[in-house]
């Protein structure tokens, strides 16, 4: 991966691998599947539980009133930033240039993708990147630190680009 960088224009661009195109992809794919499940299916789910927290804790029916009244546009909107982002992927690897509206879809599945991973392998402050790949989990693990530095870099792309206006 190249990092994100700030193009002139403001867009924001990086160059991913072939094999991180497809990585990429493939969770799209899966949080797609999730988002898309019916809420009956998937309601003991603790990456759902992540990514649709309570509104109200300590207040159940508070907290059912909430989640009746804001989950479907969440759900539509986490959707909606998951298709901006498979449609700027490119599939193949090469180089992905964002504009602004783009760049925030970015962040905002990269860090659902972030919390899905993490959550599915209880990430803490505590955990490390493996150091070297011996199984599945340690392949999940690298690829949980690869997106958080793929965030990482657009995060800082971002702020630097802004750094330039006034």
């Amino acid at each position: 991966m190249k990092p994100f960088r700030t193009a002139r224009g403001g867009d924001v661009v990086a160059r991913l691998e072939p094999a991180e195109a497809g990585i990429v992809a493939l969770l799209l794919d899966q949080l797609e599947q999730l988002l898309a499940a019916d809420a009956d299916d998937v309601g003991g789910d603790p990456v759902i539980a992540r990514l649709f927290p309570e509104g109200h804790r300590g207040e159940p029916e508070l907290a059912a009133d909430y989640r009746e009244l804001t989950e479907a546009s969440l759900r539509s909107d986490k959707s909606d930033d998951l298709a901006m982002v498979r449609a700027t992927l490119p599939e193949a690897g090469g180089e992905v240039r964002l504009d602004a509206d783009q760049a925030a879809a970015w962040l905002r599945t990269s860090n659902d993708l972030r919390l899905a991973l993490g959550t599915r392998l209880d990430i803490s402050e505590d955990t490390e990147p493996p150091e070297e790949i011996d199984g599945e989990e340690d392949q999940q693990l690298a690829v949980y630190y690869w997106l958080t530095a793929l965030q990482g870099s657009l995060v800082d792309a971002l702020v630097a680009g802004r750094g330039g206006r006034s």
